[in-house]
C-alpha cells in the first residue's frame, strides 16, 4: 500500500533570513520545457537523433563490456554485474567491477538518455533503460535503510559514507547517490514512471536523516553534483504536490533543499586536517583511513576531515574569491549553488556564484570554453595561466556550461549564455566523433597526437556529454513575466507561456554556419510582451566579457519586424523588441559572420604573440592533414581571412583560409576547420588552435 507523502508548507529559517537580506528569486528565468521544443535544425537535428540512438546504445554497450572480446582476460567488465551481485545479497566479497564511481556514471547515462527520450521517443532504448532501473531497484531492496552504493557494499561495507576508516574522495557514496537522484527526477519527467524516482527518494531521505546539523553527521559530497540533484528533487515535489502519493516512501520537499543548503554551507567547516598540500595525497589519505579525525576531544562531535581545495573544501563559499581545485568538482559545485539560489533566493549564494564565475570566465577559461589547465588533480591554474597544451577535461567543459546555464536562469544576463554557447560549439562538441561512438577525455588546444578513444578506463565524459546535449534544447528559449528570451539560434518550434497566453515560436536559421535568423511569432491572441534576442558578444566586438580574449566584428547587426528595419537597444546582451504581437509577425536577425582573429589578454604569457581564428560561435584549428610544416607556420594577420567551400565529410562546415609563412620564410595558404571537427579524418592528426603571427 502506498504511503501518503507529505509536502511541508513551512519555509526553512535560512530562506527566511535570506529573504530579509534581499531575495533574488522573483528575478529568475524559466527555461523552456524540454518537451515543448522541437529541433528542426539542419545542424542539430541529425546530431541529436544520432546521439539518441547510436551514442546512447554505444555508451550502455560499453558499460556492459560488449566492446571487449570474449577471449580477452579482462572480458568480465559488465558494470551492471555490480547491481546484480548486490541484489543477490553479496557484501564484502571484493568482486566489484570497475571504479567506485561507475554507479554514478550509469545514473548519469540514464539522466542524459531520459532527456533524449523526452524529445526522441525510442521504445527499444526505453525498454533497455527500464531493465537497468529494475536492477537498481532490486539492489536497493536488499537494504532496509535504502542505501545503495555497489562499490562500498561489495568492497568496504563498514565504511559507508566514507566513515570508520573509509575515504569518501575515493568511494563516492554521496556523489553516486546524487547522480541516482538526478536520474530519478529526469526519468520521471521523461516517462512519467516513478520506480527510479522512488529509489532516489529513499536515498535522499536516508541522507537527510543522517547528514546535517548536530546531532546529525557533518558530511558533504567529496565530489560535487549532488547539490543540484537535491535542488531538482525539491523542485519536482514542490511543484507537483500530488506526486508524493505515488511514492512508497515519505516525501518532504523542504528537506531536500535543506540538505543541499547544508552541503553548500558546510564547505570549509571541518577539523582543518589533513594538510593535503603539505603532506601530499598519500599521507593525507592515510590520516583519514586511520580515522584520526574521530578524536572528539580534539575536534568535537560534529567535525570531519577536510577534502582540501581540490574539492572546494578549504574555506567557506562566502570567503572564496577564486575558483579552485578539480575543475569538474568546482563547476558542478557552483552549478548547484546557482540552482539553490534560484529556489531559495539567498543573496550570498548569488554573490558568491557570480564572483567565482567572473574569475573563471575572466581569467581562467580557454577560448573554447574549456577549463582545468593542470593535469595533476585535474585542476584550475592561477589567473591567466592558459597554456595551449593544457588538460581541459570534457567533463569540466560540461560543468562550466551547466554553471553558465544556471547563472543565466538566475540573472537573465546574456554574458552567461555567451559562454554557454562557447562551450556548446567547442569545448563539449569536440568530445564526440562525427560517427557518435568515439570520445575525448582531454581537449588540449595544440597537440601533436591527441585522438578520440573507443572507450576509457575512466569513461566519465560520455555520460556527461549525453547529459549536456540531452538538456540543450531547453536552453534555446526561456521566459520571465511578460518577456520571452531567445538565447540560442537553432531551427526549432517552441510553445512559450506569457501569462495565460501561449506563444508559438518558429525559428529558421543556417546558424552556426551563417548569421541569418528568421523568427515567426504566433501568439494565441494579440498580446503585448517583450521579445529579447541575444546578440552574441563576439557579434558586438566583445569576445569575452572581461577582455580575456578580444576580436573585432566588422559588420553591423540588422533586425527587422515584418520586413521593416528597426532600431533596438541592447540591454544585458539582448536586443529588446516590445510591442503588441499578433499571429504571423516575423522577425529577421542578421548577425555579422566573418572569420576573425582572436588575441589573448597580455597577462596570458603563454599566448603572447599568437592568434586563434574563429567564425561565428566556432573556434577553428589548423590540422596537419591540411597544412604542411604546421609546427613552423606563422599566421600573416595582415592578410584577409576568407571562407572556403563547405566540407562534405566534415559536417558541411565552411573552412577558413588565409596566408601563413612556413619555416623557409615562404608564404603559403592555410586552411582551418572548426575545432570540434578535428581528428575525424586521420586519428591523432596534429593540430593547433593558437599560432604565432609573422609580426
Amino acid at each position: 500500500m502506498k504511503k501518503t507523502g507529505i509536502i511541508t508548507l513551512g519555509i526553512a529559517m535560512s530562506a527566511i533570513c535570506a529573504n530579509a537580506a534581499g531575495n533574488t528569486k522573483n528575478q529568475t528565468l524559466e527555461p523552456a520545457a524540454l518537451t515543448s521544443v522541437e529541433i528542426t535544425d539542419a545542424f542539430w537535428a541529425p546530431k541529436l537523433q544520432q546521439w539518441s540512438t547510436t551514442t546512447a546504445n554505444d555508451v550502455l554497450d560499453k558499460f556492459e563490456g560488449r566492446h571487449i572480446k570474449d577471449n580477452n582476460p579482462d572480458a568480465r567488465n559488465n558494470t551492471l554485474d555490480n547491481f546484480r551481485n548486490v541484489a543477490k545479497g553479496d557484501r564484502d566479497t571484493h568482486n566489484h567491477v570497475n571504479l567506485p564511481w561507475f554507479d554514478g556514471l550509469i545514473y548519469e547515462s540514464i539522466r542524459g538518455i531520459a532527456d533524449l527520450l523526452a524529445t526522441h521517443p525510442d521504445n527499444a532504448l526505453k525498454t533497455r533503460v527500464d531493465s537497468i532501473v529494475e536492477l537498481i531497484a532490486a539492489a536497493q531492496a536488499t537494504e532496509p535503510t535504502g542505501f545503495i552504493n555497489t562499490y562500498t557494499q561489495l568492497m568496504e561495507n563498514n565504511h559507508r559514507w566514507g566513515e570508520n576508516g573509509g575515504l569518501l574522495r575515493w568511494m563516492h557514496d554521496v556523489y553516486n547517490a546524487g547522480m541516482l537522484i538526478e536520474a530519478g527526477v529526469h526519468y520521471y519527467k521523461a516517462t512519467g514512471e516513478t520506480k527510479l524516482l522512488e529509489v532516489a527518494t529513499k536515498m535522499a531521505n536516508l541522507m537527510y536523516d543522517y547528514m546535517g546539523p548536530e546531532p546529525k553527521r557533518n558530511l558533504v559530497p567529496a565530489h560535487s553534483g549532488p547539490e543540484e540533484a537535491l535542488v531538482k528533487l525539491y523542485r519536482l515535489y514542490d511543484s507537483n504536490p500530488g506526486l508524493a502519493s505515488k511514492i512508497d516512501a515519505p516525501v518532504n520537499a523542504d528537506n531536500y533543499l535543506a540538505l543541499a543548503e547544508f552541503w553548500i554551507d558546510q564547505r570549509g567547516h571541518h577539523c582543518g586536517l589533513p594538510n593535503w598540500g603539505g603532506w601530499g595525497n598519500e599521507n593525507a589519505e592515510r590520516w583519514i583511513r586511520d580515522n584520526k579525525y574521530a578524536d572528539t576531544g580534539k575536534y568535537g562531535n560534529h567535525s570531519r576531515p577536510t577534502f582540501g581545495p581540490y574539492a572546494q573544501d578549504s574555506i567557506p563559499l562566502t570567503e572564496q574569491q577564486t575558483i579552485e581545485g578539480h575543475a569538474v568538482r568546482a563547476t558542478l559545485y557552483l552549478t548547484g549553488v546557482a540552482a539553490a539560489a534560484k529556489e531559495d533566493g539567498r543573496k550570498e549564494y548569488t554573490e558568491a556564484a557570480s564572483r567565482l564565475w567572473d574569475n573563471m570566465v575572466g581569467r581562467r577559461m580557454y577560448v573554447t570554453g574549456g577549463v582545468g589547465a593542470i593535469s595533476f588533480d585535474e585542476k584550475f591554474g592561477d589567473d591567466y595561466f592558459l597554456p595551449s597544451d593544457a588538460y581541459l577535461e570534457t567533463c569540466a567543459a560540461v560543468g562550466s556550461g551547466f554553471f553558465s546555464g544556471n547563472m543565466h536562469q538566475l540573472t537573465g544576463d546574456a554574458k552567461y549564455m555567451d559562454e554557454y554557447e562557447r562551450v556548446l560549439y567547442n569545448g563539449v562538441l569536440t568530445g564526440i566523433s562525427l560517427a557518435g561512438d568515439n570520445y575525448t577525455y582531454q581537449n588540449p588546444l595544440n597537440s601533436t597526437s591527441h585522438a578520440r578513444w573507443e572507450w576509457h578506463g575512466c569513461p566519465c565524459c560520455p555520460p556527461m556529454f549525453l547529459k549536456f546535449m540531452g538538456a540543450m534544447p531547453e536552453n534555446i528559449y526561456s521566459h520571465r513575466g511578460d518577456e520571452i528570451y531567445v538565447n540560442l539560434y537553432a531551427g526549432s518550434n517552441a510553445m512559450m507561456p506569457i501569462g495565460s497566453t501561449e506563444v508559438k515560436l518558429t525559428q529558421t536559421t543556417s546558424y552556426p554556419f551563417k548569421g541569418d535568423v528568421k523568427l515567426e511569432v504566433n501568439p494565441e491572441k494579440k498580446s503585448k510582451f517583450a521579445l529579447k534576442l541575444r546578440i552574441p558578444g563576439w557579434a558586438r566586438s566583445q569576445e569575452n566579457p572581461y577582455g580575456l580574449y578580444t576580436s573585432t566584428a566588422s559588420s553591423p547587426i540588422s533586425i527587422s519586424v515584418n520586413g521593416k528595419k528597426i532600431d533596438t537597444t541592447v540591454t544585458d546582451g539582448y536586443a529588446v523588441i516590445e510591442r503588441k504581437w499578433k499571429k504571423g509577425d516575423v522577425v529577421n536577425l542578421e548577425l555579422p559572420m566573418q572569420p576573425r582573429f582572436i588575441t589573448a589578454h597580455p597577462e596570458v604569457k603563454d599566448l603572447s604573440g599568437q592568434v586563434a581564428i574563429a567564425y561565428g560561435p566556432m573556434v577553428y584549428c589548423l590540422e596537419s592533414i591540411d597544412n604542411n610544416d604546421l609546427d613552423n607556420l606563422s599566421i600573416d594577420t595582415s592578410s584577409s581571412l576568407l571562407l572556403s567551400v563547405s566540407m562534405p565529410k566534415l559536417d558541411n562546415a565552411p573552412a577558413v583560409s588565409g596566408i601563413a609563412v612556413n619555416g623557409k620564410r615562404e608564404s603559403q595558404p592555410f586552411r582551418a576547420i572548426p575545432y570540434y571537427l578535428l581528428g575525424n579524418r586521420t586519428k591523432g592528426s596534429p593540430y593547433k588552435v593558437w599560432l604565432p603571427t609573422t609580426r
